[in-house]
């Protein structure tokens, strides 16, 4: 079987890495199409053929209006060039632009989407233009029973939904955690809830707040409010740095709001072993519960 995985925005390197390599070992010819990663060294392919045939001017543009716009040009010749491609199957991991998508994506051959988040926090609400792009779909993979079940209620046919657990990414740190740090690991975004993370913190009187991630949202007000108790890592973490990170933690934190099915950041924390807080929100709840692998609350 040959399977074609896209990634076109470049989202989730070690997902498509993973996933493609697993698919390898299972015997399926597979090509993982996706953009440069702008931020570091991507995996090295393991039995699948990597092209970065997405954003190919755009990913090297550090103004983000300009990057963007140059993209809006890129996208359509793109995604039409993956469409034409050969497979078995073609399996999209990240729709980049959602309104141009709904349009371009055509194909005879059968196509899956994994809704990673259940509906994309910028275009969300566009009700009508999901409905319609979900219903291009042969298949729709989600993270957990809670994901299914919130696709299902929002109109998509319960025989296109498929539940795949996300794995956790295993790794095994050195410990070296003082008892009192926690970590609230992964990019900046106003959905994972820092301020709550750091309020938790600040209401016990010998914990520390590690946040370590490439900030999407303004910072000086819980800088400011954080002071010593807070340390700040930010930017993107490269796997050095990641280990470092949950190797100091002695507890991770995850207080995010209703918008996702799955957390890679979360998934990378129990990969190491560190236990979890979280909140009970899309699937995040289900694997902590599952594995008793910390808190939900």
């Amino acid at each position: 079987m040959h399977v074609v995985l896209a990634d076109p925005p470049a989202f989730t390197p070690p997902y498509d890495h993973e996933l493609a390599s697993a698919l390898a070992r299972a015997g399926a010819e597979v090509e993982l199409v996706t953009a440069p990663f702008r931020f570091g060294a991507r995996p090295r392919p393991a039995g699948y053929r990597l092209e970065e045939s997405f954003y190919r001017r755009s990913a090297h543009i550090e103004r983000r209006l300009l990057r963007l716009g140059l993209r809006a040009f890129e996208h359509p010749v793109a995604m039409r060039r993956l469409l034409r491609r050969s497979a078995d199957v073609l399996h999209l991991q990240w729709l980049a632009a959602p309104e141009l998508d709904v349009a371009l994506l055509r194909s005879s051959r059968p196509l899956v989407f994994t809704a990673h988040d259940l509906l994309p926090r910028r275009t969300g609400r566009r009700t009508r233009l999901w409905k319609r792009l979900f219903n291009r779909f042969d298949r729709v993979v989600v993270h957990s029973e809670r994901g299914r079940e919130a696709l299902t209620a929002f109109g998509v046919a319960p025989e296109a939904l498929r539940v795949i657990p996300h794995p956790v990414f295993r790794s095994a740190p050195d410990r070296a955690d003082d008892g009192r740090t926690v970590l609230a690991p992964g990019v900046i975004r106003p959905y994972k809830g820092l301020p709550d993370a750091l309020e938790a913190v600040l209401a016990l009187p010998e914990a520390r707040l590690l946040v370590a991630g490439n900030p999407r949202v303004p910072l000086d007000e819980l800088r400011a409010r954080g002071g010593t108790r807070v340390e700040w890592r930010l930017g993107y973490l490269g796997a050095a740095e990641l280990e470092r990170a949950l190797s100091e933690a002695t507890v991770a934190v995850f207080p995010y709001a209703d918008e996702l099915d799955q957390s890679g950041a979360l998934l990378q924390a129990l990969g190491a072993g560190l236990p979890a807080v979280v909140y009970d929100v899309g699937g995040l709840g289900e694997v902590v519960s599952r594995f008793e692998a910390g808190r939900v609350v």
